[in-house]
């Protein structure tokens, strides 16, 4: 299981939300290639970068720091946030982005979202934010009228190879994350599945792995010194 440091921008600087609230922000650090350099440091493969802006406005707004940090880490990095049109895929992909995900837009436009996969195989990734039993949009600030478990067979049909999953409830929080929702979800999809959202200790890093996930996204304990990343990556070979 590959474990994804995160890092979330919003202003230039690398930030979190708690539940995805745009009004309950802590900012860790004003230099976010500092930080992905220290995560690759640390043993970090890949780095998971999500735009704030971008997911709440529709338009990435911090590509040029995302730029600099596939021009100097060399991880290989998943970014999300915004991105919406072939466009832009196009490119991520050409400063070395080694996956887009799309998620307002893979919600909004299904039709988008087949045509995208067809187009970039497996670079293509959804994001799957859930919210109350239903998939959020617009950088977690509006409910979809799509109920998770249904929209993961669609996307499913689409031949989408990778999926992210979020439950909002947990993230930020440090109160651990869903584990029976993955252990559900492992049971349902062939497609490569990676866990976010409130991943607080080395026991559910090990947990995820047993289930068989690809990767786990680790955010807010990164930054509170609760769990070191070189022992996370460790403790997902296990």
């Amino acid at each position: 299981m590959i474990i994804y440091p995160a890092i979330d921008l919003y202003e230039g600087k690398v930030v979190r939300l708690r539940r995805g609230d745009y009004e309950e922000m802590t900012v860790y650090d004003d230099d976010p290639v500092s930080v992905a350099l220290g995560f690759k440091a640390a043993g970090a493969t890949a780095v998971h970068i999500i735009d704030l802006e971008g997911a709440r406005d529709g338009k990435p707004v911090n590509f040029e720091l995302i730029k600099a940090i596939a021009e100097s880490s060399g991880l290989d990095i998943q970014v999300g946030g915004g991105i919406r049109t072939a466009d832009m895929i196009e490119k991520c992909l050409d400063i070395g982005v080694r996956r887009v995900i799309l998620g307002t837009a893979a919600v909004a436009t299904p039709e988008f979202l087949s045509e995208m996969v067809q187009r970039f195989g497996d670079t293509i990734a959804v994001s799957v934010d859930i919210k109350d039993g239903f998939v959020a949009i617009k950088g977690w600030t509006e409910l979809s009228d799509k109920e998770a478990i249904g929209f993961f067979e669609t996307v499913g049909q689409t031949g989408v190879k990778t999926l992210i999953c979020t439950d909002i409830s947990k993230d930020g929080l440090l109160e651990g994350s869903n584990i029976e929702l993955y252990s559900m979800l492992r049971g349902k999809l062939s497609m490569a599945l990676i866990a976010s959202g409130g991943i607080t200790s080395l026991v559910e890093i090990s947990a995820l792995a047993t289930l068989g996930l690809d990767g786990a996204i680790v955010g807010k304990a990164l930054y509170t010194g609760n769990i070191e990343l070189s022992a996370a990556i460790e403790s997902a070979k296990k």
